[in-house]
């Protein structure tokens, strides 16, 4: 912002108080000027403008999703829209939103045709059900069920001992 400043021979108290008073008003006259070009950014616009902007790109809140969820996939709605409907481009879509990395396994010989494994952590799933059921529901192949398989890692130890005893069966008969 500009500093204001008046002519030197107007100098004292009263002065001071006018210039910042002044200041202080050209100050709030700027951020109601900038307030409009703020709404284009959906990071940080208000969140009845960020409800018009998820309209227009054909996202719904789902209950109890957080502000910033919400924000992310209305910024990424478009992107994930022309990524939809491929393999890759729902790995991406998850990618993108904080699901993480998911495996895809489409035409399972042991499953029915139409149905596409999505494999997760357990994490991964108990963090994001509604997300994800929102995202395959929006992003997903039409006329395909989806199934999610979870791997849960375990942690595993092996020793390797060497073992050199002798063994000898002895029969005593009378």
């Amino acid at each position: 912002m500009i500093k204001l400043k008046l002519p030197f021979w107007l100098d004292g108290p009263e002065l001071t108080k006018l210039v910042s008073t002044a200041q202080a008003w050209w100050e709030k006259v700027r951020d109601w000027l900038n307030w409009p070009y703020l709404q284009f950014d959906l990071d940080t616009c208000h969140l009845a403008i960020l409800e018009l902007w998820a309209w227009q790109r054909d996202i719904t809140r789902f209950n109890s999703e957080p502000e910033w969820l919400f924000r992310l996939r209305v910024k990424h709605a478009f992107i994930n829209s022309v990524d939809a409907g491929s393999t890759a481009g729902l790995k991406r879509i998850l990618q993108r939103l904080g699901v993480g990395h998911v495996e895809i396994d489409e035409r399972n010989p042991s499953r029915d045709w139409d149905v596409v494994l999505l494999t997760l952590s357990d994490s991964q799933l108990s963090e994001s059900p509604d997300l994800l059921r929102v995202l395959i529901r929006q992003y997903g192949r039409t006329c395909r069920r989806y199934d999610f398989l979870t791997i849960t890692p375990v942690s595993l130890a092996v020793a390797l001992v060497d073992f050199n005893d002798d063994q000898q069966t002895l029969i005593a008969s009378l």
